[in-house]
């Protein structure tokens, strides 16, 4: 039964020409299973560098049709790419927590802002309305980039285990997110076996937050995953958006 006072927030990552196929792919499958566009999209400005969404009308066009749908449009990085050299705990979570996907891990306060608001400045204008927020690439920050984003003036923020109000550091939800991961067979292994508990664990949260990449496109059991994993939740809460969090607080 379908207990309306919790919510769903579903999300696409890495959303942009360079996964256009695999994009367009879970955006189907997710409005399929959560009857209609009911979810947010990550957006990278320049994916790698290989990607630039400035000057590609096709898919600029392809962004303000989503957005006119409702859909929820995040500022994701800006490469997505890491090049920093890291250090310490930072360096455990470079190696451990993504591949080489943690752009904003490493940059200093000042290369964080800019990026932050080239690339909402960028979105923005494509979309025609504000962003819903920012996120930083694989949730990872680093000191600059939380220093930068308390600053930026992005009505809301989300990593693993939370989402907040970076202008006053507000706790909106609480709850590890639910995604997979397909970079190798182990990872695949341990996101299917972490989705099969959530399915079972965690629709005691007020807030449940599933998120999917274009990668997961490429393994039919992580496919298989995402579609019991969503239609699980999906049967106790309602699909709705981020920045209904901001109305509760």
């Amino acid at each position: 039964m379908t207990d309306s006072r919790k919510l769903l927030l579903a999300s696409i990552h890495d959303v942009g020409p360079r996964a256009e196929a695999q994009v367009d792919q879970l955006a189907d499958l997710l409005s399929s299973l959560l009857g209609g566009p009911n979810f947010a999209m990550l957006v990278v400005p320049d994916h790698w560098g290989e990607a630039p969404l400035a000057g590609n009308a096709a898919y600029q066009a392809k962004l303000r049709h989503w957005a006119d749908q409702g859909i929820e449009m995040f500022v994701h990085g800006w490469f997505h790419k890491d090049l920093a050299q890291h250090s310490g705990m930072a360096a455990f979570k470079a190696k451990h927590m993504t591949a080489s996907e943690g752009e904003f891990l490493g940059l200093s306060q000042r290369e964080a802002a800019q990026r932050m608001a080239d690339g909402r400045k960028l979105i923005e204008d494509i979309i025609g309305r504000e962003t819903a927020g920012f996120i930083a690439p694989a949730w990872l920050y680093g000191d600059g980039a939380r220093a930068a984003l308390a600053e930026a003036g992005f009505p809301l923020a989300e990593d693993h285990m939370r989402v907040w109000r970076p202008t006053t550091g507000e706790v909106l939800a609480r709850g590890p997110v639910v995604t997979w991961a397909s970079r190798t067979k182990g990872r695949q292994l341990s996101s299917r076996f972490f989705a099969g508990l959530a399915r079972h664990g965690l629709h005691g949260l007020d807030v449940a937050r599933i998120a999917v990449h274009p990668g997961d496109t490429t393994v039919p059991a992580l496919l298989d995953s995402i579609r019991a994993t969503y239609a699980s939740f999906a049967r106790r809460r309602r699909a709705g958006r981020y920045g209904e969090l901001l109305h509760k607080a």
